[in-house]
């Protein structure tokens, strides 16, 4: 068919293209449905097609909505692929044939309508489509409800998928395009129509982030607007006016200063709006509010009024969906759909605590978590003074008897666990007592009491550890172990899961204290071990490796590890290599194998050649997953990685016999060139715990490791893959000090990576990839100063900066061993810098190698020496006080 502008579809390709839309929505078969996807991606390949799919959506009167929805849907997909490369008259076709479809009268057509106008211009700009903003205009200027809707429809959508193309400069306009708009959707927030006065609103708040000049102007508009839909009876208009209060306390406070009495007064009345999505919307707002930091004292009048509505929309709404999955016991196998997605971290060497993202990410968030989130922040902001509003109504909630009053007893005790860290302190005398009255609620017949019971308690595990001291503290200690324990044995999945948390928490306060009861703990875990679900089972798993990291080589026992290792084999023995119930158990035996030291040599053999298997299948599947016999899984791949991280971390050299069996180097170099991140980042973890402990084993590769490594600090991507080029720089510096001067070919090309990252260290790389760097850089230093000493006038200032923010430890010293010997071999090079090098030496609390700190006197005596006629004292002068205090021990 000819590209010309009077394109005209036949007949016959109109009926055929119906028929399988037709037959596609009717269909519910798989197998059906693949047949007709087939033919339609068939014919997707044709030039016009979509001309034809336009024109059924446009046109084609005597046909369903449905079909005329599907061949839009249809339409907007292809679009997305394919617009750029069609011919532009069939652009323009399709185009004409949307325009007059924006007042259709059929709703469902206007908004599929919407949709497609929206990614035509995400995929070509306003500017490709000078008629659709007179048309958007005369639409919402005509009067007709079904234009004004349907180009509100489509505006809405533009505002919301790229809000920044009506913000732009535009050749032939005399404005741009938000300021045409923006009165006209100021206007329609007084429609008498709710679906008018909903869209503009929304399309409205999109633009508070990015707040353009025109909505910055027309503020006090925009904020009358908000009080007059403030009562609106529609309750999607209600929820925009709330989620305006949210972003402009978030973002733009100082526009809603002035008001701000108001805004708090109506945020607490829609708190308890009769429409849960609303009062959630509201309930935001008091954590927006803390978070911005904004001066308490506005919201402290407020709390006694406050604080009840948060705790009862605290208690489960009656459609709460874990009051369904309460019911659910032991005895039901999970499905694969109520597995949660899991996520494993890559393993990570450095000081920046990674955030624990809570459990909660895959759950529903409600009302009920957002308001206990909202006490949660308000008792960290105010701390005691909300106790007294706050515990009469808790005291109250508690005392409620009776089976139908469970849920407001279940609130109380949640509201007292998420007050547990910003409330401690007016808590503490009556801690106690507060342990005491939630030990017997683990007990309770209602299960989601136990549970809550389980967390609220984790939440004063700290208290409860310490006061281990003394007789009536180390009962109490006991009494909460074991009903933990108890719980961790529960036949409901919502109270083993609570319990499991709860107690991992516990171990992490009690560490070593865990001791004199290690024996009973296990047999617990390992019987919950034998009766849990698939789903509580990873949890299991984490509380056993939480144990182990917690009371570390008090493991290693006979006693212990007959109770402990004979069923965690079983299981390991009976999941394939492609079961992904594999992971939390690779992820403990980590831990365990990190615990027991060398103690864990007697497992270690199958184990570690599991993990070579798991790694050689995996990248087999990546490549031909048909001769693998598994579809191909990264995770796979850095779980095992970590494993091996972990047995060399615990056996040390003793894992060498293990690495000369098995064909580790090239496996791990192959790793270290991945194209996932997460594979490479785990790789040069191995890497540099390879280099500890075994390094002769990477010498015939040692260039290639060294390149790779290198190349992961030169990526212009370095902030995005940081936590790679991280752990690639700390395996390098641990190779240097292992292999010494076999490093010399790559120093060069690292000390270039390594600098600019010091350069910029404030430009939010993170503290451990500038700490590491500065490590590296003096271990490079330490072990070839010839080839380093040239360079360090180019460095110095900032390399002290990154030193002198770096804890004591042994890798310090290493850097400080680097520091001085090219200050020795080149020691003007530092001589501008000098003032940063006496603070960098300056933060050494100790230095505890008698050599090292010897060799930190003679630098600086060297110095003192150089620089005569004042110009010694000159520089102590620019010294902080602190500093020079410092330095009295090196006797300068």
């Amino acid at each position: 068919m000819a590209a010309n502008a009077s394109w005209q579809p036949q007949e016959e390709g109109i009926q055929e293209i119906c028929r399988l839309l037709e037959q596609q929505i009717s269909h519910s078969s798989s197998a059906d449905n693949s047949q007709i996807w087939k033919q339609l991606q068939h014919y997707s390949q044709l030039p016009d097609f979509n001309n034809y799919l336009a024109f059924i959506l446009a046109r084609v009167e005597g046909k369903s909505v449905e079909i005329r929805q599907a061949a839009g849907l249809l339409l907007k997909n292809n679009l997305r692929t394919s617009y750029k490369s069609m011919v532009p008259v069939y652009q323009q076709y399709i185009k004409s044939e949307l325009l007059p479809c924006l007042g259709a009268a059929d709703r469902h057509i206007r908004s599929t309508v919407g949709t497609i106008i929206s990614v035509v211009v995400q995929l070509g700009g306003v500017l490709g489509w000078p008629e659709l903003l007179q048309a958007l205009v005369n639409c919402l200027d005509s009067n007709d409800l079904n234009h004004m809707e349907g180009a509100m429809d489509a505006l809405s959508k533009i505002c919301e998928d790229i809000p920044q193309v009506l913000d732009s400069d535009m050749p032939g306009l005399a404005e741009r395009p938000i300021n045409l708009f923006l009165p006209r959707l100021f206007q329609l927030f007084h429609s008498p129509h709710p679906s008018l006065r909903k869209l503009s609103l929304g399309s409205v708040n999109q633009y508070i982030m990015l707040m353009p000049s025109a909505l910055y102007a027309s503020m006090d508009r925009y904020l009358q607007g908000l009080f007059v839909l403030a009562n609106d009876p529609a309750a999607e208009v209600r929820k925009l006016v709330s989620s305006a209060f949210v972003q402009l306390i978030e973002v733009r406070s100082s526009f809603l200063e002035p008001h701000l009495r108001n805004v708090i007064e109506y945020m607490l009345q829609v708190n308890k709006d009769t429409d849960d999505e609303v009062a959630l919307e509201a309930c935001e707002f008091w954590s927006a509010y803390c978070d911005a930091q904004l001066p308490p004292e506005n919201l402290r009048e407020f709390l006694p009024r406050l604080i009840p509505v948060l705790l009862s929309n605290m208690v489960y709404a009656d459609d709460d969906e874990s009051l369904v999955e309460a019911e659910e016991d032991d005895s039901l196998p999970d499905r694969d759909q109520d597995l949660k997605p899991r996520f494993h971290a890559s393993r990570f060497h450095g000081s920046d605590e990674l955030e624990d993202d809570d459990d909660d990410v895959v759950n529903v968030w409600n009302l009920r978590k957002c308001s206990a989130a909202a006490l949660d922040i308000l008792s960290n902001v105010f701390g005691d003074e909300i106790l007294p509003t706050l515990m009469p109504l808790v005291q109250a909630k508690l005392s409620a008897s009776g089976d139908e009053a469970w849920k407001e007893r279940e609130a109380a005790v949640l509201a007292l666990g998420a007050i547990g860290e910003g409330c401690i302190n007016g808590l503490y005398p009556h801690l106690a007592e507060i342990v005491a009255f939630l030990i017997p609620l683990l007990d309770d017949k209602f299960p989601l009491i136990r549970s809550i019971s389980c967390w609220t308690l984790s939440r004063f595990s700290k208290f409860v550890v310490q006061g281990i001291g003394n007789q009536k503290g180390y009962e109490q200690f006991d009494k909460v172990l074991m009903g933990l324990l108890g719980r961790i044995l529960d036949s409901n999945k919502r109270v083993q899961e609570a319990a499991c948390s709860a107690f991992a928490t516990l171990e992490e306060e009690a560490a070593e204290e865990l001791a004199p009861r290690l024996e009973i703990i296990l047999k617990h875990l390992i019987c919950a071990f034998g009766k849990y679900q698939r789903q509580n089972l990873r949890i299991v798993y984490d509380a056993i490796g939480t144990l182990a990291e917690a009371v570390g080589g008090e493991l290693n026992q006979p006693i212990y590890l007959d109770i402990l290792m004979p069923p965690l084999i079983a299981k390991w023995q009976q999941l394939s290599n492609t079961d992904k119930d594999l992971f939390p158990l690779l992820e403990c035996f980590t831990s365990i194998a990190h615990a027991l030291g060398t103690g864990f040599s007697q497992f270690a053999e199958p184990v570690f050649q599991r993990c070579i298997d798991i790694i050689q299948t995996q990248q087999l599947a990546k490549v031909d997953p048909v001769s693998a016999g598994v579809q191909y899984d990264k995770e796979f791949i850095v779980c095992s990685l970590d494993l091996l991280s972990g047995l060399a971390e615990g056996l040390g050299s003793g894992i060498e016999s293990l690495i000369s069996q098995y064909c580790l180097r090239d496996l791990l170099l192959h790793c270290c060139m991945d194209d996932a991140s997460d594979v490479r980042q785990s790789a040069f973890a191995l890497l540099g715990d390879l280099a500890r402990v075994y390094p002769v084993h990477l010498l015939p590769r040692l260039s290639e490791f060294l390149d790779v490594a290198a190349k992961q600090l030169e990526t212009p991507k370095l902030k995005e893959l940081v936590s790679v080029a991280n752990n690639a720089c700390w395996a390098i510096g641990e190779l240097a000090v292992k292999v010494r001067q076999e490093i010399s070919p790559v120093v060069m090309k690292v000390i270039s990576c390594l600098v600019p990252i010091l350069q910029h260290a404030e430009q939010g790389v993170g503290k451990s990839l500038v700490e590491n760097s500065a490590i590296t850089l003096g271990r490079l230093a330490w072990v070839c100063p010839e080839l380093v000493s040239p360079h360090m006038e180019h460095f110095m200032q900032s390399w002290c900066i990154a030193l002198s923010l770096i804890r004591d430890d042994i890798e310090k010293e290493d850097a400080f061993r680097g520091l001085c010997a090219t200050g020795k071999i080149n020691p003007s090079g530092a001589l501008s810098s000098l003032v940063y090098m006496c603070n960098a030496i300056a933060s050494w609390q100790e230095i505890r190698s008698e050599e090292l700190h010897n060799e930190v006197c003679q630098v600086l005596h060297g110095y003192k020496e150089m620089l005569r006629n004042g110009a010694w004292e000159q520089c102590m002068s620019a010294l902080e006080p602190p500093v020079k205090d410092q330095l009295s021990k090196y006797q300068v």
